[in-house]
């Protein structure tokens, strides 16, 4: 299959190195307009050849968007209205009612498949893709109905590529669920930094101090903002109904502690601990269907 990625930094360059590995890319081709990523991406073979948008388009089977949700906001009614009959568009964005909402009447509107691939790093760019990001995650695909039954087996298969577990909701459901489950987390951990950085001046001291707990709990904080700002400006009203929940939670937390109750303290504690059990039934029902790269 001819895929054309517009976009070649940890999302874009891992599917490219992942769909080359399995052989569901028989050719790639890649669309970046940052010249250093470019230049990466050329140094690490990432693509076969990296083209201008438009020449990018052409004869591709599949298109994949990896790139910020406010440029897929514009970049996706251009790439429909260029695409011949027999391409499919897919885009791995972490929101998705916007962007549904921005093509709902595009003619072509059948051959785009909403997905939203649940994984990544802190990191960012060319150099961050690596082998194997994808395997045993969930992707989400959303809306299938308004997609073309061909243009959803293409995606369905790409994702058998990748060793990712599919589900389907639509893109309302989406964006509420990633407020909470995503959105909120990386909000939580660029707070938790610039609270410690605006309270401890004495930078060597943080890290002198800092554990395996503070490392992992702030490692989202190095998420790139050029990514991070769009998707919460998109998702703006899921995102402020998480933070009013969280914030419920976090100020009964503080009033335990003011009152100087332990035993409330200790019970909030102890049922956050139920997330364990959460988890672990999550990883259990992964594990039952395992997904191994070839």
């Amino acid at each position: 299959m001819k895929v054309t990625i517009i976009g070649l930094g940890l999302i874009g360059g891992s599917i490219a190195i992942d769909l080359r590995a399995e052989g569901f890319a028989t050719e790639i081709t890649g669309v970046d307009n940052n010249e250093e990523h470019v230049k990466q991406a050329k140094s690490r073979g990432l693509c076969d050849e990296i083209l201008p948008l438009n020449k990018a388009l052409k004869n591709a089977d599949l298109v994949i968007l990896a790139i910020p949700v406010d440029a897929v906001l514009k970049t996706l009614p251009l790439i429909l209205d260029q695409i011949g009959p027999n391409t499919t568009v897919t885009d791995m964005g972490s929101t998705k009612a916007a962007v549904a909402q921005s093509i709902v009447k595009h003619k072509k509107r059948k051959q785009y498949v909403a997905s939203h691939p649940m994984a990544g790093t802190e990191y960012s760019g060319p150099t961050a893709a690596l082998r194997g990001l994808f395997l045993n995650r969930t992707t989400v695909i959303c809306d299938a109905a308004a997609s073309g039954a061909r243009d959803l087996r293409r995606i369905d298969a790409m994702y058998d590529a990748l060793g990712m577990r599919k589900v389907y909701m639509s893109s309302t459901e989406h964006d509420l669920h990633a407020a909470y489950i995503s959105h909120l987390s990386h909000i939580s951990s660029f707070v938790l930094a610039n609270t410690v950085l605006d309270k401890e001046r004495d930078v060597a001291a943080i890290f002198n101090l800092a554990g395996g707990g503070f490392e992992s709990t702030v490692r989202l904080a190095k998420s790139s903002p050029e990514m991070w700002n769009p998707i919460f400006t998109q998702n703006r009203e899921h995102v402020l109904n998480a933070l009013d929940d969280y914030m419920t939670h976090l100020e009964n937390f503080r009033s335990t502690l003011k009152k100087n109750k332990p035993e409330q303290t200790y019970k909030l504690m102890s049922g956050a601990n139920s997330i364990k059990r959460v988890l672990q039934n999550l990883s259990q029902r992964l594990a039952d269907k395992p997904r191994g790269v070839k």
